[in-house]
């Protein structure tokens, strides 16, 4: 978060909770390790976001395919996901007293933030909206879903993207990143695979190895798709 974004919003007597799809203990890790200075509350039944839902605040979008994540682990054969119902995509509400909407924004999966995994509002930007809607008193509407709000961050292509995690499978399906040392052993498995083509291309029968190339496309391609499906992602808005 932003310098100083917390203390501005305690000082106008707020107060910041982080609601997660995990179970308690995971989001009580979360906490611990990524030194958030605010609490994290976990909601793996989807209770809280079901009530937000239900009462107009905000309706935040669930993944609810699993089939990657359960791909990707490396625990034992069986292993299930910590989100029983899916998890839900990342959103920011901002409520005040009397139950008026100051804010609100809800992240939808897209090429472009390659699945949700990128592309949240600036806690600047927010907190400013938020004061904003504050100053106008307390007979003023909810405050409209924040549309096209300025991004901490960019994703990076969907095409790279994919192809960084089919390299982190070894080329023979696509598995999901542990740690950020994987993303750049991906990054050189993945030059490294194109400058075997290239030079397989350069030196070796051409027939021979269009054939392999096709074959592996052929391959390849389904599960490319699949994990289009799995990271539901939505048409760009």
């Amino acid at each position: 978060m932003d310098a100083g974004v917390a203390e501005k919003v305690r000082a106008a007597g707020g107060e910041i909770f982080a609601i997660s799809s995990e179970p308690q203990v995971l989001s009580d890790r979360a906490k611990e390790e990524w030194r958030l200075n605010f609490e994290t509350v976990g909601d793996p039944h989807h209770e809280i976001a079901e009530d937000c839902r239900k009462r107009g605040w905000l309706d935040l979008f669930v993944n609810v395919h699993l089939g990657f994540i359960r791909q990707s682990t490396k625990k034992a054969k069986g292993w299930e996901p910590t989100h029983p119902k899916g998890y839900f995509q990342p959103g920011v509400l901002a409520v005040a007293e009397n139950g008026r909407v100051l804010y609100r924004w809800e992240g939808v999966p897209t090429h472009n933030n390659i699945g949700g995994a990128a592309g949240r509002p600036t806690a600047d930007h927010v907190w400013s909206r938020t004061e904003e809607a504050l100053g106008e008193g307390a007979l003023k509407v909810d405050a409209e879903l924040d549309a096209d709000p300025p991004l901490d961050m960019r994703g990076v292509p969907w095409p790279l993207f994919v192809s960084l995690l089919v390299a982190n499978g070894w080329f023979l399906t696509g598995r999901g990143f542990e740690s950020e040392k994987q993303i750049g052993a991906a990054a050189l498995k993945l030059l490294g695979f194109l400058t075997s083509w290239i030079v397989a291309f350069l030196w070796l029968p051409v027939i021979p190895v269009t054939l392999a190339c096709l074959a592996w496309l052929a391959y390849i391609i389904p599960k490319v798709r699949w994990l289009g499906k799995e990271f539901q992602n939505e048409k760009s808005r």
